[in-house]
């Protein structure tokens, strides 16, 4: 059978696929550390919000205790607000998380994109190679029947000649 004449951009179209596939594994495992990267940004202003209400709670029943004055009060309500502000900094921490999942999703499905059009280019190319292969075998059925039959036709027509 001769050479596939195409079949250096056969493997350059396999190749493709395969770096395709290659770059959609590294683009969902980006997606999936993204993702939780921001779990665990959630996780860690739930906690800070429970320590706050643990923390005020603990520093009202110290300034209680110890008697109500105007600048505990002051200190409590400042050091409330500081916790509050850091909570405020890992919510809008969180919201920029976001936008780096929306990111590394879109990213993840323009590489599925680009996987299903190589497979698809690839499946393009195979189904030319077996139809190509089809039609060498056809061809060579057909010169060794003309064969046989220009074979046959002479040895009868030397027979005849006896």
């Amino acid at each position: 059978m001769p050479p596939y004449r195409l079949q250096t951009l056969m493997e350059m179209r396999a190749r493709a696929k395969e770096e395709a596939e290659q770059a959609f594994s590294e683009a969902l495992k980006a997606l999936e550390r993204e993702k939780a990267e921001q779990k665990r940004l959630e996780e860690d202003l739930e906690r800070r919000k429970a320590e706050r209400k643990q923390k005020v709670m603990a520093y009202l029943n110290e300034v209680m205790a110890k008697g109500a004055g105007i600048n505990g009060m002051n200190m409590m309500s400042r050091f409330e607000q500081r916790l509050k502000d850091e909570e405020a900094q890992v919510a809008l921490d969180i919201e920029r998380q976001k936008e780096v999942v929306k990111v590394a999703e879109r990213t993840v499905e323009r590489k599925r994109e680009l996987m299903a059009e190589a497979a698809k280019e690839l499946k393009a190319i195979e189904k030319h190679k077996e139809t190509w292969q089809k039609q060498v075998k056809h061809e060579r059925q057909q010169r060794e029947e003309l064969n046989q039959e220009e074979i046959g036709s002479a040895l009868f027509q030397a027979r005849q000649r006896k």
